[in-house]
């Protein structure tokens, strides 16, 4: 490879770091290249899989400001450069693990941080981005009922209290007129 295609090839290696929020290194050895079409379908559009050289990966690491991968970039190396939810990559990442154990996975860099191999699995058992923000609102609005009801009780009992002696001065106000209308006639006629 002429140099001008190693500086090509190092330049969108990095360029592809500096736009992924996460980057999962693999060992491919001994998948067929069917397979490996399998496992770039199956990670979805948010994630491109690329086969790349270690020595030119380390220079474009490096120069995007990425620490931490040397240790990973032995043997044949593949990355999957993550644009979309790191979870759903690594659960792609897993399930296709798990289906071809030829597949291994090395760790990674998940946004700026570096993760290891058991880092990238416990990612991968997290639930996805949607289901955990649906949980966070609903925990939210559960919050939110609850200091609802905190609030309006005391107005609720204020209003509760104000009915209560409404009722009971309606209620004393019959008796009231009735023993007044009957002490009456019995007040004029001891005048």
């Amino acid at each position: 490879m002429a140099k001008p295609e190693k500086v090509a090839a190092v330049t969108e290696i990095a360029d592809s770091f500096r736009g992924a929020s996460a980057a999962v290194l693999t060992e491919y050895r001994g998948l067929t290249v069917s397979q490996l079409t399998e496992l770039r379908r199956s990670l979805g559009e948010g994630t491109q899989y690329a086969v790349v050289k270690n020595t030119l990966t380390k220079i474009a690491a490096e120069q995007a400001g990425i620490d931490g991968l040397d240790d990973l970039l032995v043997g044949p190396t593949a990355v999957a450069f993550v644009t979309g939810d790191p979870v759903e990559a690594a659960k792609g990442l897993r399930d296709f693990a798990r289906a071809n154990p030829a597949l291994i996975v090395k760790g990674g860099i998940v946004e700026g941080k570096a993760m290891s191999a058991d880092d990238i699995r416990k990612l991968a058992d997290l639930e996805s981005r949607e289901v955990l923000l649906a949980k966070l609102a609903g925990a939210l609005n559960g919050s939110l009922v609850k200091a609802v009801g905190l609030f309006a009780a005391p107005l609720s009992q204020a209003a509760r209290l104000a009915a209560a002696l409404r009722a009971k001065r309606e209620a004393e106000a019959p008796a009231a007129q009735a023993s007044t209308a009957d002490a009456s006639p019995a007040e004029a006629s001891a005048e």
